[in-house]
């Protein structure tokens, strides 16, 4: 049975969107069917059991998938091409070092809970992983702009594609992401998620060094899609002659 397209333009659109949505995750439906969901790019959202795996894993198998976000009236986002992994053992860069807090408290919610922190007055965006109160998450340092390029232009008040993106911080101000979307859930929430395309080519992922931490710095935690050109830094892979 088709559920009945919602009225957007009545007061109680963005509750009824939610109950909705929830109807449908309690139901154990991680795809959220178009007809209750504001025009998504891409349906197959990524389930809960996706995020409730080893943290390194989440981290290299979110290369590739897309990162949306609802604002303003219309979809931004992108393929997902630079993640890092941050553990709950053993891990001194990880925000959850120090036991939970009130500014990381999300990080200890269920997988699937969105971390946003803030560094230097803009923000990092997080996936979190494994089972609730393990403190780990999946930092998303950039992605390929596709869907509402011009949104986050404006958003970010440059032109040059390649720097829309390409890094955590930027990459938080070109979807409007801050500090008030901490805690939000990947899994349920109607205008924000992770979603796979399966006809999508699948990307050569490349594993380095974190970037911009003082601890654990040679952990080889960090994911990228070596092919990619949004990323925040440049991949050079050490085979190469130019590295040799």
């Amino acid at each position: 049975m088709l559920i009945p397209r919602l009225n957007r333009r009545s007061p109680g659109f963005d509750t009824d969107l939610v109950r909705v949505c929830h109807d449908f995750a309690a139901k154990g439906l991680s795809t959220i069917p178009a007809e209750v969901s504001p025009s998504l790019p891409l349906t197959n959202r990524l389930p809960r059991s996706f995020y409730d795996r080893p943290t390194s894993e989440v981290a290299r198998d979110l290369i590739g998938k897309a990162l949306l976000h609802h604002v303003d009236g219309c979809w931004r986002g992108g393929w997902i091409v630079e993640t890092e992994a941050y553990l709950h053992q053993r891990d001194p860069a990880s925000h959850s070092a120090r036991g939970p807090t009130r500014s990381n408290a999300s990080m200890f919610e269920a997988p699937g809970t969105l971390y946003v922190y803030p560094i230097h007055a803009k923000y990092c965006l997080n996936a979190v992983t494994q089972a609730k109160g393990e403190g780990t998450a999946v930092l998303i340092r950039a992605i390929e702009p596709v869907w509402g390029v011009e949104s986050m232009r404006i958003a970010r008040g440059i032109e040059a594609i390649k720097r829309l993106t390409s890094g955590p911080a930027m990459l938080c101000q070109a979807l409007s992401v801050s500090r008030d979307d901490d805690g939000r859930c990947l899994i349920q929430d109607p205008r924000l998620g992770i979603f796979t395309d399966d006809n999508r080519p699948a990307s050569k992922v490349a594993t380095t060094k974190r970037i911009g931490i003082s601890k654990a710095v040679d952990r080889k935690l960090r994911f990228v899609d070596s092919a990619s050109r949004f990323l925040s830094r440049p991949y050079r892979d050490p085979r190469s002659k130019a590295n040799a």
